[in-house]
């Protein structure tokens, strides 16, 4: 009986003893890291090894491409973020109460709809190269010269200006957390405007800057439309590629994984970056800066400084796209774009609630076990988050198919009719990915919603003989449901916006809006793209909404 009861210690240190609370988070930490794996296990041993081609071919010019994209539209989104966030909390002018919530809008836009909004307004036949021939008499493009549109310069602008939010929101928070004892000490010894913020602003801020600029840079590894459309060569259009027309699943995986690699040492180097820089507050008495009121030639080019990112990154694209949706009303009626926005409602409804519901079950079964593995488990579910769509899709697609055709045979088998494949052939991969792809939202959101439930509440519940899951109902529900709501509106937009993994996961003649939009603008057609693109914006302006009353 010795060795059983060693056994059964042992399993109880690791978190695997026999709770169904603890089994089923154990079981939704498995489904989220498999499509990870897969992508490891096909790439280490595909059935046709093309790594040596992809060596000396395309991967080097993909990965140059991938590193010098991410760079850049880090660099950018990270200064126009960090310098709006300066201004908006450090000065008042002419309309920075409006701009302090307006310049979140550009989350709204998908950056492959500013690619389309960009384009339709800036080549040859659009609004800006026409009227230029008016104005001075051009006739042809041989009389005058303008840069190129779709090229690895736009495609960086037209990146950063959509995802320039994700520094603004963290460094401004940051920049509003700042105790003005740190500008005031500054300012008595001599430091004028820009140096307060070069060596006091800008390094206490440092660890927010380098977090939005490191969810800038994988935003920016996982797109697919923009990079597409502006015939930018990276490593997911190189995945793309090698799937869907050399279809190499093994070439694919190895792309994938090296997809993988950069965004984990991404990731990692982020957090090495901020592991040794801690500030800590001197005094209970926190005290916010003072705005300075900036008037004349000061106030107007500190307006225009926020105004722009926001004119680029949001009324130019939406402005575009909304004339050509309104120039043709009947194009809203147009039946596939009807069936393309209830199969985008449909699966990214289903995703959201079972992500959320999954998040929920996850974080409470954790709470539950007070076991080592399942807490350890829990921060790597995040993972999906960081991995590109485009990956994911790799990853899941061939374990689900392996799954989907063993299945049908057992179906047959027992009742001898042939079923298809039930899994691949329909839209159940593309909730699998959703769910996987945005697990790190619901999770997060719960997690940070129980973290603030008193510990107590939930044992006088059980005392008075309440069980976990009457618990969960009765307790947790009621003080988390507006969090919960919250992640539910969140995940729900992601899914809707979400191309990569959709174009490789979705069902033949399967439409979603985002799908509907890229093939439509493919084909030049944005016309009939529009009113799909607005309907996809309109969605995110609902989430961008939220987020802006949550960070009052």
């Amino acid at each position: 009986m010795k060795p059983l009861s060693l056994n059964l210690n042992t399993r109880s240190a690791l978190g695997l003893a026999l709770n169904p609370w603890s089994f089923g988070a154990l079981l939704i930490c498995a489904l989220v890291l498999v499509p990870i794996l897969s992508v490891g296990v096909l790439a280490l041993f595909p059935k046709d090894n093309i790594w040596p081609h992809l060596l000396s071919t395309t991967l080097p010019r993909y990965l140059q491409t991938t590193v010098i994209l991410m760079i850049s539209v880090g660099a950018l989104a990270a200064s126009v973020g960090t310098g709006a966030a300066w201004l908006i909390t450090r000065y008042e002018f002419p309309l920075s109460k409006w701009l302090e919530w307006l310049l979140l809008l550009p989350l709204a836009i998908p950056a492959y709809v500013g690619a389309y909004a960009l384009v339709d307004f800036l080549e040859f036949a659009g609004p800006v190269q026409t009227g230029l021939r008016h104005v001075f008499g051009w006739e042809t493009s041989r009389d005058y010269w303008f840069p190129e549109i779709r090229s690895l310069g736009a495609a960086i602008i037209v990146l950063a200006a959509s995802l320039f939010p994700y520094v603004y929101i963290l460094t401004r928070a940051a920049f509003k957390e700042q105790s003005s004892a740190s500008e005031e000490v500054a300012q008595s010894l001599g430091a004028g405007a820009v140096a307060r913020f070069l060596r006091v602003g800008l390094p206490l801020a440092r660890p927010a800057i380098a977090a939005g600029a490191a969810i800038v840079m994988m935003e920016t590894v996982n797109d697919f439309g923009t990079v597409d459309y502006f015939a930018v060569q990276t490593l997911t259009t190189g995945i793309f590629n090698v799937w869907l027309e050399s279809h190499n699943v093994g070439g694919a995986a190895q792309i994938a994984s090296v997809v993988l690699v950069l965004v984990i040492l991404l990731v990692t180097l982020e957090k090495v970056s901020r592991r040794k820089i801690k500030f800590f507050s001197l005094s209970n008495r926190h005290r916010a800066a003072n705005r300075t009121k900036l008037t004349g030639t000061p106030a107007i080019l500190a307006m225009l400084a926020c105004l722009l990112p926001f004119a680029v990154g949001f009324v130019l694209p939406f402005s575009v796209i909304l004339s050509h949706a309104l120039d043709n009303p009947e194009r809203w009626f147009d039946e596939a774009l009807i069936l393309a926005l209830m199969n985008t409602v449909t699966v990214g409804g289903i995703a959201a609630f079972v992500t959320v519901l999954a998040g929920v079950f996850l974080v409470y079964g954790v709470r539950l076990s007070g076991r080592s593995l399942p807490r350890l488990l829990l921060p790597v579910t995040t993972i999906g988050y960081a991995a590109p769509g485009a990956v994911l899709g790799v990853g899941i697609l061939i374990p689900l198919a392996f799954l989907d055709h063993r299945l049908a045979d057992f179906l047959e088998s027992l009742t001898g009719d042939r079923w298809g494949l039930l899994l691949t052939g329909s839209a159940f991969a593309l909730v699998v990915a959703y769910c996987v792809r945005f697990f790190a939202i619901a999770q997060g959101a719960a997690d940070a919603a129980m973290g603030r439930v008193s510990p107590s509440l939930e044992m006088a519940a059980r005392s008075l003989g309440r069980t976990r899951g009457q618990t969960l109902r009765e307790i947790y529900y009621p003080l988390i449901r507006g969090s919960i709501g919250s992640a539910l509106l969140l995940v729900f937009v992601d899914c809707v916006k979400e191309l990569p993994a959709t174009m490789l996961l979705r069902p033949f003649n399967y439409e979603t809006l985002a799908t509907r939009v890229h093939d439509q603008a493919s084909l030049e057609n944005l016309g009939d793209a529009s009113p799909g693109a607005v309907l996809i914006v309109l969605v995110g302006l609902c989430a961008v909404l939220l987020l802006a009353r949550t960070n009052r």
